[in-house]
């Protein structure tokens, strides 16, 4: 069984061209449930260059479907047996206004727009740079 990946390395994945905000903002809480935004938010904003892109996706989809410890081995398998959309389709980039930086190790962490940090991140040459999908075709 072939195993995909939506780790990056070395790369930057900008906001989506269709982003209604420039200034990055934390995803609001929506009543009792955390969103994925808001998941993979505290994940990667707790954790910076702690976490790859696969470790992140795969955690928000074992909390949201409850997916117990002895299941986990499994269940990453499995996950990862399809593709999976990457960061480039997360709320975080399309709605949110951050950015991410993976570094050499696949590692990632949130970068905000608005701010000279993400500025660096867009005019540095060394990084590949995507942009996230827009919202609206």
């Amino acid at each position: 069984m072939k195993e995909h990946t939506t780790n990056y390395f070395n790369t930057f994945i900008e906001i989506a061209e269709d982003c209604p905000i420039d200034q990055a903002e934390i995803p609001p809480l929506k009543g009792d449930a955390k969103s994925v935004a808001n998941l993979q938010f505290e994940m990667i904003n707790k954790n910076p260059y702690k976490f790859s892109s696969d470790d992140v996706l795969f955690q928000v989809f074992v909390d949201r479907k409850e997916i117990l410890v002895e299941e986990m081995a499994t269940a990453r398998k499995a996950f990862f047996s399809k593709g999976q959309a990457c960061f480039r389709a997360s709320p975080l980039t399309k709605r949110y206004a951050w950015g991410i930086h993976s570094n050499s190790e696949g590692k990632i962490a949130l970068i905000a727009a608005g701010t000279d940090e993400y500025e660096k991140f867009i005019n540095d040459p060394n990084l590949k740079k995507y942009k996230a999908m827009k919202s609206k075709r």
